[in-house]
Formats: C-alpha cells, sequence, structure tokens
C-alpha cells in the first residue's frame, strides 16, 4: 500500500466517523437495569467504622495487603488533595470516617461501585468493555479496554480506578459485586457477609426499598426522609439510609434523577472520532517529516560530493 493510499483510506474511515450519528457511537446504548436485580441498603446509623468490610473485599478478590492493617484507625485522619480516601485498583471498597454538624458522633461511610441501573460507565464506553449483569453487578472486561478512561470521567460517584503502576497491564479496576465467586450464585458479596453490624442488607433491589421505606416511616425521628440512591442518576443497586443530611456524610447531593450519561454523551461520543482521526493524523505528519528529512539528507549528501570533487 502507497502512503497515499493509505493516508486517503485513514482519513476516509475519519470523516465516516465524524458522520455517524452520537447514538452509534456509543455501542453500549441506554440501559434501564434489570428490574429483578439484586441490591444492597446500607444503614449509615449501623456502622462503627471496623473496617470487617475492608478486610473481607481484600481476600475475596485477592487483592494486594494494605500498607496499613484493617485494625488501623488512622486511615480515617488521612487526606489527599484536600479530600478523604478513595477507591483505588487495589482496594475496591474503603471506609471513611465524618463528623457531621447535625450530631454528636462521628459517622463512618462504606464507599464502593454503586452499582448503577444506567452506569454511565457502561454507556460511555464505546468498545463494550463494560457489562450490566440480570444479577444487578456492573462488571468489566479488561480485554477489550482501549484504556481511553472515558469510564472514569463519566462516573458520577468516581469509582473507576486505573493501574497507571502497571505497564504490561494498565487496565480498569474497581468492585463487581462479588459477581463471578458469589452474586451470580445467589450469595451475598464478601463485605455483606461479613459485616458484624448488619450495616448493609442484601437482596432483591425492589423488595430492598420496600424495606427501606418502612424502616424510614417507623423511625421518623431517627432517619432523614430520603433514599440515597432511589432516584439520583437513575437509581443505584446500593443505597443508603442515614441519620444525618448525605451531604455532611460526604455525598454529593446535587445529581440529577436522570442518569448522569445524559449530560455527557454528547462530549463522549467524538472520542471514539478523535482515537480515529488522530492516528491519521500524526501518520501523515510523520511521513511527511520523514520524507522531508530523507530529501534534505539527499541534497546534503550530493553537495559534500560536488564540494569534494
Amino acid at each position: 500500500m502507497t502512503r497515499r493510499k493509505f493516508l486517503a483510506g485513514s482519513a476516509a474511515g475519519g470523516a465516516a466517523m465524524m458522520m455517524t450519528p452520537a447514538k452509534k457511537a456509543f455501542a453500549a446504548g441506554s440501559f434501564e437495569g434489570f428490574p429483578d436485580g439484586m441490591g444492597v441498603l446500607v444503614d449509615l446509623t449501623r456502622c462503627v467504622g471496623c473496617r470487617t468490610c475492608e478486610a473481607a473485599c481484600n481476600v475475596e478478590q485477592k487483592l494486594p495487603e494494605p500498607a496499613l492493617p484493617f485494625d488501623d484507625t488512622s486511615v480515617f485522619d488521612e487526606m489527599r488533595h484536600g479530600q478523604k480516601r478513595r477507591t483505588t485498583d487495589k482496594a475496591y471498597t474503603i471506609v471513611n470516617r465524618y463528623e457531621p454538624e447535625s450530631a454528636d458522633e462521628p459517622l463512618y461511610r462504606k464507599i464502593q461501585c454503586n452499582h448503577c441501573n444506567e452506569p454511565a460507565c457502561l454507556t460511555s464506553c464505546f468498545v463494550n468493555a463494560y457489562k450490566k449483569t440480570p444479577e444487578g453487578a456492573v462488571i468489566y472486561n479488561s480485554k477489550v479496554c482501549v484504556g481511553c478512561r472515558n469510564c472514569m470521567i463519566a462516573c458520577p460517584f468516581h469509582i473507576p480506578a486505573y493501574t497507571y503502576h502497571s505497564v504490561l497491564n494498565p487496565v480498569i479496576k474497581k468492585c463487581i459485586f462479588c459477581y463471578d465467586t458469589r452474586l451470580k450464585e445467589g450469595r451475598p458479596p464478601a463485605c455483606v457477609e461479613s459485616c458484624p453490624q448488619q450495616v448493609m442488607t442484601f437482596g432483591k433491589r425492589k423488595d430492598l426499598m420496600t424495606i427501606a421505606k418502612e424502616r424510614i416511616k417507623k423511625n421518623p425521628g431517627k432517619y432523614i426522609d430520603h433514599i440515597y440512591g432511589e432516584k439520583e442518576v437513575g437509581g443505584t443497586g446500593w443505597f443508603y439510609i442515614s441519620n444525618v443530611p448525605f451531604e455532611e456524610a460526604g455525598f454529593d447531593v446535587h445529581l440529577p434523577k436522570k442518569p448522569i450519561i445524559d449530560n455527557v454523551k454528547d462530549f463522549l461520543a467524538i472520542v471514539p472520532m478523535v482515537l480515529t482521526i488522530w492516528p491519521a493524523l500524526f501518520t501523515g505528519f510523520h511521513l511527511l517529516s520523514t520524507k522531508g528529512k530523507s530529501h534534505g539528507h539527499g541534497d546534503d549528501h550530493s553537495h559534500d560530493k560536488q564540494e569534494g570533487h
């Protein structure tokens, strides 16, 4: 293939991608979840910050040992860039401590992937690396991932982590609801099963939502009249009830009710186009540059020969 044909073909492919409607760029499309999907109700009033869930997740997912043991409470004081701890490629779930103004005692909150009904990570991924299973889990296939990290931008909860330190296998890492080892067999995730305080209740999402509403109704002075995750960003598989306003527990209370992807899909639809066009452009620049250098060297060489004569 000649340089001209190669560049023409690349440009044609880029042009075709540009003319493709935004919906075509999203291979995963829009998804509304499974009505019988499983979920977890998290009662923040019960958590004591023991971090047993972190240890259980570490064992179940075969993650590396943390720098500090799980019974070391100094991690609650850790701050990075003014923010509390976040999930990483080595810790799929973490517990943070908060000091709410409306309560006399600290509040502890477990953080992991919320397994959205309409996942932004899924709809932002143009290579279908993500999948929402009938059981309710949002899982990830590293074999088809191209490393664009759209999912990290799209996730409203800032959950997907990237293995920056791995040169040979830089992939996305996150909680998968213990799908392979537990969920698809009908068993609760390791963190839920290990919790000594019964902070988390596992079951069908629609049944858990009923339980959450009844718990709030029967204890009006104990709980805030809101279930975080019932409607936020289209609803989540993991949802929360609390005795303090959710913003005091580090939750983003400004998320829309509709899926977050509706606000970013036009921008993210450009990415496949960019990934198609840029390589062609850079290849063209490289070839032109190489060609120019080769001509330049040839002229210099002829000039040297003439001077020699």
